[in-house]
């Protein structure tokens, strides 16, 4: 069963040995820098928000994958359509067993943003930021954003409900914006 309070380790763990996790620390919203706060404290889906900050459609990558009864987790880079410019991480556990056929259908096969697929088949959800993060950032993932290793950014984790039930657990980290701080 899906928690409400999803932790940076809780969601990390579902991919053991990840060697792109970052070094991240919880903060306030309050703590969260411009662009980032603008981009992380709402409680919007990321990919209609990174669309309308980056002015594209996005489209996913998954980097891996898992599955036991019900429970579907997968990793994923959101990119721009066209540049191919990474501009998200993320990291979702997903009840499948909530999700009609099509929208279940439509996360396995991987080919459409969650937000969008959820958005379309007009699935009931709220989206409740749990935490927000300063993150630093792996070699791998650095690699992934076009950055250096150690650059800071900012992700938040989160749940989506349908109804009052917990849905989906997530952990959203954004590319740096504006090449981002440095790590001295």
């Amino acid at each position: 069963m899906l928690t409400t309070s999803p932790t940076f380790d809780h969601l990390y763990r579902l991919f053991p040995g990840s060697d792109d996790r970052p070094a991240a620390a919880v903060v306030e919203g309050d703590e969260v820098p411009a662009p980032y706060h603008g981009l992380l404290v709402h409680t919007h889906h990321m990919t209609v928000t990174v669309e309308e900050f980056y002015d594209r459609p996005v489209d996913v990558q998954v980097l891996a994958c898992r599955r036991y009864g019900n429970e579907y987790a997968r990793k994923i880079l959101l990119a721009l359509r066209g540049s191919g410019e990474v501009v998200q991480f993320g990291l979702v556990r997903i009840d499948l067993g909530v999700c009609p056929t099509a929208v279940r259908d439509a996360i396995i096969e991987g080919k459409t943003p969650l937000g969008r697929v959820l958005i379309q088949h007009d699935m009931l959800r709220r989206i409740e930021p749990t935490a927000y993060l300063r993150v630093r950032l792996s070699s791998v993932m650095a690699g992934w954003f076009g950055s250096t290793p150690g650059t800071e950014t900012y992700g938040r984790l989160g749940v989506i409900y349908t109804g009052e039930r917990p849905v989906v657990e997530v952990l959203e980290v954004l590319a740096p914006v504006g090449g981002g701080a440095q790590n001295e």
